[in-house]
């Protein structure tokens, strides 16, 4: 199994994702959110078919933080039934798979430059 996550889940609107984003990465159970979007959907709910704009987020963990970023998705996710799909990263450079091990990790990290900061 890879140490390293990333996990998909979309969501409404620009700031329902602001506000999942912000809270997911202040918990650090993920090291970054990218907000892809808007894009759109096309899925059934409730025997009918939907066609909705969503925003996309990627989120970027690791594997052992996994159970606690699902479980708040559940809890703050404002979708009956989120999506949260979680796809290994095989492989990554040293230096930001280093910055996800910092950012998630449970005391806060000491200085340092953002991982796309030089």
């Amino acid at each position: 199994m890879s140490q390293y996550l990333l996990v998909l889940t979309t969501i409404g609107s620009e700031e329902q994702a602001a506000r999942l984003g912000r809270s997911l990465v202040e918990r650090r159970l993920v090291a970054c959110v990218n907000d892809v979007g808007p894009v759109r959907s096309f899925f059934t709910w409730k025997g009918k078919l939907e066609d909705d704009s969503e925003r996309l987020l990627l989120m970027k963990t690791r594997s052992d933080r996994y159970a606690a970023l699902e479980t708040a998705l559940q809890e703050l996710h404002p979708y009956d039934v989120p999506e949260v799909i979680a796809i290994p990263i095989e492989r990554g450079s040293k230096a930001y798979l280093s910055w996800i091990d910092a950012a998630v990790r449970s005391e806060p990290a000491s200085g340092g430059q953002r991982a796309n900061e030089e």
